[in-house]
């Protein structure tokens, strides 16, 4: 036989993904699901003339040929975000319209449309099962299976055009963060930056310039560029306002402007998504997207994301009166008013002044190894089980990827995960995320679960492991709780197990739990060590993180809820929206949502990808729905004592059998109430988040 390198069920061999071979044999993989498809559709017609249908005859068939090509497309989509090139970039681009045509050829089949419905109706399923029907015949109708030729057509011409344009997006917001960058010569144009990123700055000069020799962080030169790990710190920490100024445009102008401006991409992906929306038969894009998840209507959405904004546009304008009022005690011009390239640098002061916090200064004790340790540990505790680092065990597509198993209580393999934990600005996109390599899948060929973990955190240094901000340890945290719901699941129908069936708005519950034990001053103590000394993180700084969470919360919450608020009007008719671009809608959206008004040259929308070029289109809201969800999640294990292990246990256990263990199977509002013993509030949220109250 033929060797390839598309193995389903197996771990892809990365180094074998090159251009060249994803060319070669991805269409043989497309010519296979082809003709498989053709083979199970005969097969439906002929089965449809039966009176009862049984479940293995229809689906099973179904699901291994879409596992075949979820796999395999998944791969192609993963190197692309993490070891981005020109080449794999035009064959990403090459194959996009094919794996769209499939998507909607698999979703507009009468045959395989009448076999779910007739399945469903000559059977007496249980939950889990009709909750799979269900959804799996609501998609086929959100593809158009019921539109009739000519609007199926321009259902599939939409459909194509908005992957390109999804693509084109993406492509124009890595290229724009990447091209732009400033040589720094002058020492004093650095005061302020802390060492390890002027090391890094340093670094990336002396590659740019293509210097020989080694890189000199103390003398220069240093490249400023627009990586978050260099933005967010040069923002943060360095004296020249004027620098700070102009990062800041160039960070909020990004691919807004020459070749590699969104502004128009964004304007046709929302026309489109309109158009589909109402060939569909519903208003807009945002009540098509409710109708897949938890929240079911936008005044749901709205008067959750009310409930949170008043109380933080109350603190957040409170806390920018006591920033003004600072930062005039300190120096700044009393003339002026502070501006966005302001806020984080004069913040950073005031955090050291009030709480006697520097960050920066905390970096020593979380290096990742003993990071890892510590989170390791903790879910040993709450979820018995055992992570294990498997080195040489599975190909990997960086030499810094890590690769881990896990163990349940018998040392039994339940699952694996990489951990890809470094920014690679060059060829690795920004942000982090979870996304499935294998899924549980005890159909066909069976596989355990495997999930990828992908962050974009300081990376070592010549002489220095990677030492983690605060920040940092709580992204880790937060993406290893997704991968738990991934790899911890027990359904086994594969369609519902893990993330599978999961409602979007609720796939955060339990990231967003795992954040609030960075919080818990054990787990927090077991995790910080000095990677000079072993000496632990003192009890004072602990206090100092635990009192800096609610820091600025007004603000930090605001931001957030500015992004949802706009991704929810933009993406719905109800707001009279008609003759104003989506510029216009969120700056009339910042009036609210805002304490400082948006600058002219912010065009952040331009580089939002989780909406225009991700899965959060009219779903931003979700990170807010589902941070009440995982608040009130963990206060159960606050009322019950967070000290007292044989209670953490019980609940942890409880924790892991209902939101970690079923997955998609039952709602989540029922999970949910599973776990908790009733619906969720917002308290606990508003309370860890410590906002005021409004009267």
């Amino acid at each position: 036989m033929e060797s390839t390198i598309f193995n389903y069920g197996e771990l892809p061999e990365f180094n074998k993904f090159t251009s060249d071979r994803i060319n070669q044999e991805f269409p043989k993989v497309i010519d296979k699901i082809n003709l498989d498809f053709k083979n199970i559709e005969k097969f439906l017609s002929n089965y449809l003339e039966q009176e009862n249908l049984e479940w293995d005859k229809v689906i099973n068939p179904l699901n291994e040929v879409n596992e075949i090509l979820r796999w395999s497309w998944g791969v192609i989509s993963h190197i692309n975000g993490v070891k981005n090139s020109e080449s794999l970039r035009e064959i990403y681009s090459k194959f996009l319209p094919e794996i769209i045509n499939l998507s909607n050829k698999f979703g507009q089949s009468k045959i395989i449309y009448n076999s779910l419905v007739k399945l469903k109706e000559t059977n007496n399923f249980d939950e889990i099962k009709n909750r799979i029907l269900d959804k799996e015949i609501l998609e086929m109708e959100h593809r158009g299976i019921s539109l009739d030729i000519d609007n199926q057509k321009e259902f599939n011409v939409i459909s194509e055009e908005l992957g390109k344009l999804s693509t084109n997006f993406s492509n124009n917001v890595l290229d724009a963060t990447n091209s732009w960058s400033l040589i720094l010569n002058d020492k004093s144009q650095v005061d302020g930056v802390p060492e390890r990123v002027l090391e890094l700055m340093s670094i990336s000069a002396h590659k740019f310039l293509k210097k020989e020799g080694e890189a000199d962080s103390k003398n220069g030169p240093w490249r400023l560029s627009l990586d978050i790990p260099t933005y967010t710190a040069f923002m943060t920490y360095a004296n020249d306002r004027n620098l700070r100024e102009k990062l800041y445009k160039a960070f909020v102008s990004r691919a807004s402007h020459g070749e590699k401006n969104n502004s128009q991409i964004i304007e046709e992906i929302l026309s489109l998504r309109t158009k589909q929306a109402k060939l569909l038969g519903y208003e807009s894009w945002a009540e098509l997207s409710l109708s897949t998840k938890m929240a079911k209507e936008i005044n749901n959405v709205e008067k959750l994301l009310e409930e949170i904004r008043k109380p933080a546009f109350k603190t957040a304008k409170n806390e920018l009166v006591r920033l003004n009022k600072f930062s005039k005690d300190n120096g700044f011009p009393i003339s002026e008013d502070l501006q966005s390239w302001d806020i984080s640098y004069w913040s950073e002061l005031l955090r050291k002044e009030k709480l006697n916090l520097d960050q920066e200064s905390l970096r020593p004790w979380f290096p990742l190894n003993d990071v890892l340790k510590g989170l390791f540990k903790l879910s040993e505790k709450l979820f018995d089980i055992k992570v294990i680092e498997a080195r040489n065990e599975a190909p990997i597509w960086n030499d810094d990827v890590l690769f881990f198993n896990i163990l349940n209580k018998d040392d039994e393999k339940i699952a694996s995960f990489y951990l890809d934990p470094y920014s690679r600005p060059e060829s690795k996109r920004g942000g982090a995320w979870m996304d499935e390599c294998l899924n549980k899948n005890n159909i066909g060929k069976n596989t355990l679960p495997v999930a990828y973990l992908v962050c974009n955190q300081t990376p070592p240094s010549k002489d220095k492991p990677s030492l983690m901000s605060f920040d940092e340890v709580q992204t880790l945290f937060h993406e290893f709780g997704h991968g738990l719901q991934h790899m911890l699941t027990t359904v086994n129908l594969p369609q519902a197990a893990g993330i599978n069936n999961v409602e979007w708005d609720a796939v955060e519950l339990p990231s967003q739990f795992m954040e609030n034990w960075c919080f818990h001053k054990n787990t927090l103590l077991n995790i910080a060590k000095h990677y000079k000394t072993g000496e632990k993180l003192s009890d004072e700084n602990f206090e100092k993180l635990v009192k800096n969470r609610t820091f600025n919360c007004g603000m930090a919450t605001l931001r957030q809820l500015h992004f949802a608020i706009t991704d929810i009007r933009l993406h719905s008719n109800l707001y009279n929206n008609q003759d104003k671009n989506s510029n216009e809608i969120r700056n009339e959206i910042s009036r609210n949502t805002t304490v400082i008004k948006p600058i002219e040259e912010d065009k952040f929308l331009c580089c939002f990808s989780h909406i225009f070029a991700g899965g959060y289109s009219a779903g931003y809201y979700s990170y807010k729905w589902a941070e009440v969800l995982s608040a009130d999640a963990f206060s159960m294990f606050e009322e019950a004592d967070l000290e007292n292990n044989q209670n953490i246990k019980a609940i942890g256990k409880k924790f892991k059998d209902t939101i970690l263990s079923l997955g998609g199977s039952i709602p989540p509002l029922e999970v949910f109430k599973l776990f908790r013993g009733r619906e969720p509030k917002t308290d606990s949220l508003i309370r860890h988040l410590g906002l005021s109250s409004v009267n």
